[in-house]
């Protein structure tokens, strides 16, 4: 057997050795969070960093969490604490300081060797439901600074010394919170996960040694830089710039907030350039973007757009090059700028625009824009519960699509938003219904909302629910009303948002676009979610997958002869000639 051999071999068994690390971290997260914005939704994630504060391996996180944002948070960890001892594990929500969003509660944790050397950071992130925001949401768009949002915030705060909790902490949180013991559960969790990862680098560490994982790592990055070389290799080199549009919000202009990236392709180096610096300042409201969420957006659409076997680590991201402005709504805010809402929905403004941008410099590359994000269907419901007297605030995902079309397959349905891939789980209907105070009428796909193209996006959803015996409020911000998911290469739009309340009487009221709506007994809320867009042309799709869609409801009949040229039989059978002809007559 060759040396080369040999090390592709090791390389590949300590990559799964790591990722199975990680994995283990989240299974422990998945089975011990006490909200249901864990045990159910799973909107966490957990990786390993090195001690250089380079994101080593994560497992089956959300993008937006993890591609940047543990390697500034663990660089932040170390400048706050020179002195890292084994038994140390740090809380960081900061968005000034590497965190993506004051909601993603984070647990760091050195790893120090016998001799007390810091050799891996392990990172154990999970979005709270209550962060302590001044109102009962962790999405608090309309906040004009921080201080209005009011969430705690702990920029690498120590919280254990010796693997005791510092209880001063503790304290603060439980005071905060609107759900202390909620918090202390998914606390709890984070804190095992992250005491797991550390006890398996450390048994790693033992059975191969320091030095062999050290040298992995280097050998690990350098074959990662090279797959990703080769992957934009296959991409014509070119310039395209991109301009996707957030629907006006408060304290945004009237216009809303529109994002502009300009994406250069340079082939032969193996360099993909993403300039987000032609931007507004930030704005008074809680959607500009965390440095970690302005790199990780721009990274994901660049990721979404390449053959997906790179491995996405710090190897990679040597050849992506990213150009950011301080003070900037998609760049590097200052402290008091509020980012309540920094993972999704300005965050999605910038991954579209790179991934369509990237489809227009070649049929085959790219996607679509997914759609906008965040429906009441997936908003923040609060109340007390009336079974036992208790608050109660949570995250729910009762209906949420939004997937885009790629080039050669349609969309994801549930991708949630571009930066959770589609990790984040829907709600069980009959579980949220025995946990909260909650009716849900009816949720279901909405047929002809999709983006029609040569594959498709996804439709949008509706679901219809109020409370039951007792008030509730919902917090949601709802992009994509005005401004929905475009498609690209001669694809269509998806269909937009909506959100209402149904009164006693049955009238539908619209509601705002970015609201905290108090709903009463025998009153509703119906949302629409954002579909996706499509990508190339409806009339170049393979008539067979119209003729299934057709008869598995997502599309009407006319609709497949108005907007796709597929005509059919009365029996539901595709018209040959029917369909060659309107094809032949179609516009464009």
């Amino acid at each position: 057997m060759t040396g080369r051999s040999r090390d592709g071999v090791r390389l590949a068994i300590l990559n799964n050795r790591f990722e199975a690390i990680a994995r283990k971290m989240a299974n422990t997260l998945l089975r011990t969070g006490r909200s249901g914005v864990l045990n159910t939704a799973r909107d966490f994630s957990c990786c390993i960093v090195t001690r250089e504060h380079e994101l080593l391996a994560t497992a089956e996180s959300l993008p937006i969490h993890v591609l940047s944002g543990p390697d500034l948070m663990a660089r932040s960890m170390a400048e706050f604490h020179p002195v890292l001892k084994r038994g140390d594990a740090f809380l960081h929500n900061s968005p000034y300081h590497g965190c993506s969003h004051p909601a993603d509660h984070t647990i760091l944790v050195p790893v120090i060797d016998d001799d007390g050397a810091h050799r891996f950071t392990v990172v154990a992130k999970a979005h709270q439901a209550d962060c302590g925001n001044s109102v009962p949401t962790t999405y608090h768009g309309a906040a004009r600074d921080v201080y209005e949002e009011g969430a705690l915030i702990f920029p690498a705060v120590q919280v254990q010394r010796d693997y005791q909790n510092i209880e001063d902490i503790v304290r603060m949180c439980r005071m905060r919170i609107r759900v202390p013991e909620q918090w202390w559960g998914d606390y709890l969790a984070m804190l095992g996960a992250a005491r797991i990862g550390e006890r398996e680098v450390l048994a790693l560490a033992r059975e191969v040694g320091w030095e062999t994982l050290e040298r992995y790592t280097t050998e690990w990055f350098d074959y990662t830089e090279n797959r990703m070389i080769e992957a934009i290799g296959r991409i014509p080199s070119g310039r395209a710039v991109r301009l996707s549009t957030h629907d006006p919000f408060p304290g945004t202009p009237a216009a809303g907030i529109r994002v502009k990236v300009i994406v250069t392709v340079d082939s032969p180096a193996g360099i993909i350039e993403v300039d987000l610096r032609d931007n507004p300042d930030c704005h008074p409201c809680g959607l500009n973007l965390s440095e970690a969420c302005a790199r990780t957006s721009a990274m994901v659409g660049v990721f979404n757009s390449i053959d997906h076997a790179v491995p996405k680590n710090a190897g990679a991201f040597r050849r992506v090059k990213l150009l950011l402005r301080e003070g900037c709504v998609v760049g590097i805010p200052r402290h008091p700028t509020s980012c309540s809402v920094a993972t999704t929905n300005v965050a999605d403004r910038v991954t579209n625009p790179v991934q369509c941008a990237l489809a227009e410099l070649r049929d085959g590359v790219g996607m679509a824009e997914c759609g906008a994000v965040i429906a009441a269907s997936a908003g923040v419901i609060s109340g007390v519960d009336p079974r036992d007297g208790q608050p109660f605030v949570n995250e729910i995902f009762l209906g949420i699509t939004g997937g885009a079309a790629a080039p050669m397959t349609d969309a994801w349905l549930t991708i949630g938003h571009v930066g959770n891939a589609g990790l984040i789980y829907q709600d069980s209907t009959e579980l949220d219904e025995l946990v909260y105070p909650l009716y849900i009428e009816e949720r279901r796909i909405v047929p002809d909302s999709e983006g029609a193209g040569r594959s498709r996006g996804a439709p949008s959803s509706l679901a219809t629910f109020g409370p039951v015996g007792c008030a509730l409020e919902v917090g949601y911000v709802s992009d994509g009303t005005v401004n929905g998911p475009l498609g690209t290469r001669g694809g269509l739009a998806g269909g937009r948002a909506r959100q209402f309340r149904r009164t006693r009487n049955g009238d539908l009221v619209e509601l705002p676009a970015c609201a905290q709506v108090r709903v009463e007994p025998g009153e509703m809320i119906v949302a629409y979610s954002c579909g996706g867009g499509g990508y190339g042309a409806p009339t170049a799709r393979d008539p067979e997958l119209v003729r299934r869609d057709v008869a598995e409801g997502w599309v009407s009949r006319a609709r497949a002869e108005s907007v796709y040229g597929v005509t059919l039989t009365a029996g539901g059978a595709i018209d040959r000639a029917g369909t060659a002809e309107r094809r032949r007559t179609a516009p464009g």
